[in-house]
């Protein structure tokens, strides 16, 4: 299958076999390789996408609305579940993100791969109380 692939695409994939708490069965996933890569390689590398959204919201993830992203439900990009796969595993191309969501995803992959340091956590002692 030769299937032109762009950074930012929505496409899903079917992301089996899988070890422990990896991503796995057909899910949607964003392309998070750059342009040349997508060209050339016949590997991209993609972020897995839920749309199981009760998890953790963290640093590393990006939330996707089903309308105004043009995913079929509202999701939430896991930059800390990134993996190159081969094109052979792409199947149907969903959307592309547009160049707002695709800046908050560079900044969640920042963090996700150590670019960026996250600040550290307050810590308070008893005599504290936490501020909202």
């Amino acid at each position: 299958m030769d299937v032109s692939v762009k950074r930012g695409d929505v496409f899903f994939a079917d992301l089996s076999p899988v070890v422990g708490s990896e991503q796995g069965g057909n899910r949607p996933v964003l392309i998070i390789q750059n342009n040349v890569g997508n060209h050339y390689s016949p590997t991209v590398i993609v972020a897995a996408i839920t749309s199981k959204i009760q998890k953790p919201k963290m640093p590393t993830h990006v939330g996707l609305r089903a309308k105004q992203d043009g995913v079929e439900r509202n999701s939430v990009i896991l930059l800390e579940q990134i993996r190159t796969i081969d094109k052979q595993r792409l199947q149907a191309r969903v959307t592309a993100l547009s160049s707002t969501k695709m800046a908050a995803v560079d900044r969640a992959l920042a963090i996700s791969v150590g670019l960026v340091s996250l600040p550290k956590p307050k810590t308070y002692n008893k005599n504290q109380q936490q501020r909202a």
